[in-house]
């Protein structure tokens, strides 16, 4: 389970740096910011946001809307700007996909004001981008959802690599993680913290991988990470050390953030994974398999910690969407058309309810203005209360019935950002 280090190990200096800086992970400096999947941490919670709106639609509190590149990746806010990733030329449609050597991957930035493009930065794909099967279409080229450290965009497209590029879209560098393919393709999303991007390669290379920032060298990678398409985290512990907590097949692991070290194990789930791992206060929530399981354990161990730190596991959770913390309580929007809420405590359901519309769903659900915002495939968004008892506060639409809601919605303030494989969406006043 040792790394194999591609650089060498990393400065003390830099570990007590890195300890100093980590609360400011988890403080409240990022709350009017989305640059990373679901938000501040992975929480899909947007603290301090002005009044949401609760209706809208295509002719109603629609502030703006853009033609984008097909992708389900979700859009992230960076600056004056929303960033997303798409494809183009190959795979659009699959009953004529077209030329496989048409396929175009894009970073793009829309402004988060009106809506005008910004600028797009073309990227040659690489030659194991996989063919058009009906699995790969039904998400595409573009499914991770890039992040930002503020100063940089971090883009990935599976075989074809991580790809860094400047805040005004020049391409800074880009490094292959690998040429493995699998089933529906890439989904992992990259995460940064302090001067690394993380990046879970179970698909392209069975590894869980470093960069360095500025160059994107590799500076560990770990080999056996196996079957997971979900985004790594970070969490601080009691013991003030950050942790870097991969889920995948069998195991919940613990890594030291700048070595990739393996400081504790716990077994996980018999099946792949694919929801991101939920992190509240030293507790980490980890779900998925196609029987849902959920599992909390607690942070901060050494060694194998399943009988020490391992709270409880229920045969409860989604195969596919990440669920919320908040209140004591996990919510889903579960990928079979279900609200489902459990307690956080000790795993006991409190309700698990069918959406009327019997949709799938590919997006997870997000929290802000003390709402619950559930994102369905056919367009409907779901406003629900954030509490133990299921109750629905609206029922929204977009889109022109030919369009799929693949993306998880960002918050920008009092607005709601929406990607579709045809538009970017912003809801709230114009």
């Amino acid at each position: 389970m040792q790394p194999k280090f591609i650089a060498g190990l990393i400065a003390t200096s830099r570990f007590l740096c890195i300890c100093a800086a980590s609360s400011a992970l988890l403080s409240t400096t990022q709350a009017d910011s989305w640059m990373r999947f679901r938000g501040p941490n992975g929480t899909g919670i947007a603290e301090g946001t002005g009044p949401l709106p609760t209706d809208w639609s295509n002719d109603s509190n629609l502030a703006w809307k853009t033609s984008v590149p097909r992708g389900s990746s979700s859009p992230i806010l960076v600056g004056d700007s929303v960033i997303l990733t798409g494809y183009s030329g190959y795979g659009e449609q699959l009953d004529a996909p077209g030329e496989r050597e048409n396929l175009h991957l894009h970073i793009l930035a829309i402004s988060r004001h009106d809506g005008q493009p910004q600028w797009t930065l073309n990227i040659q794909p690489s030659l194991e981008e996989q063919e058009a099967t009906p699995r790969v279409a039904d998400h595409g080229y573009a499914s991770p959802t890039p992040c930002s450290d503020g100063e940089r965009i971090f883009a990935a497209f599976g075989p074809s690599g991580v790809i860094c590029c400047s805040l005004d879209g020049k391409e800074l560098w880009r490094t292959s993680i690998g040429t493995g393919v699998a089933g529906f393709g890439a989904a992992a999303s990259p995460i940064s913290y302090n001067d690394l991007v993380y990046i879970n390669a179970a698909i392209e290379s069975q590894s869980l991988i470093a960069l360095h920032k500025k160059t994107g060298e590799i500076a560990w990678k770990v080999e056996d990470i196996n079957k997971a398409w979900t985004t790594p985290t970070i969490v601080m512990p009691e013991n003030g050390e950050p942790e870097l907590v991969m889920h995948h097949k069998d195991f919940i692991r613990g890594y030291d953030p700048l070595t990739g070290t393996v400081l504790w194990t716990c077994r996980g789930i018999p099946d792949y994974v694919v929801p991101g791992i939920v992190v509240a206060g030293d507790t980490l929530y980890c779900s998925g398999g196609r029987q849902n399981r959920t599992i909390a354990v607690k942070a901060g161990g050494r060694g194998d910690v399943t009988e020490t730190h391992k709270l409880w596991e229920v045969t409860v959770g989604a195969n596919v969407t990440t669920p919320l913390f908040h209140n004591g309580n996990l919510f889903w929007s579960h990928d079979k058309g279900l609200a489902q809420c459990i307690k956080a405590e000790d795993g006991s359901t409190l309700f698990r309810e069918r959406y009327e519309q019997r949709d799938r769903v590919y997006a997870s659900i997000v929290l802000g203005d003390g709402k619950l915002y559930a994102q369905l495939r056919n367009g409907a968004c779901l406003v629900m209360a954030a509490e133990p008892d299921h109750k629905i506060l609206a029922e929204n639409y977009l889109g022109d019935g030919d369009e799929q809601f693949n993306a998880t919605p960002a918050f920008d303030h009092d607005r709601i950002i929406f990607r579709s494989t045809k538009s970017l969406y912003c809801v709230g006043k114009q």
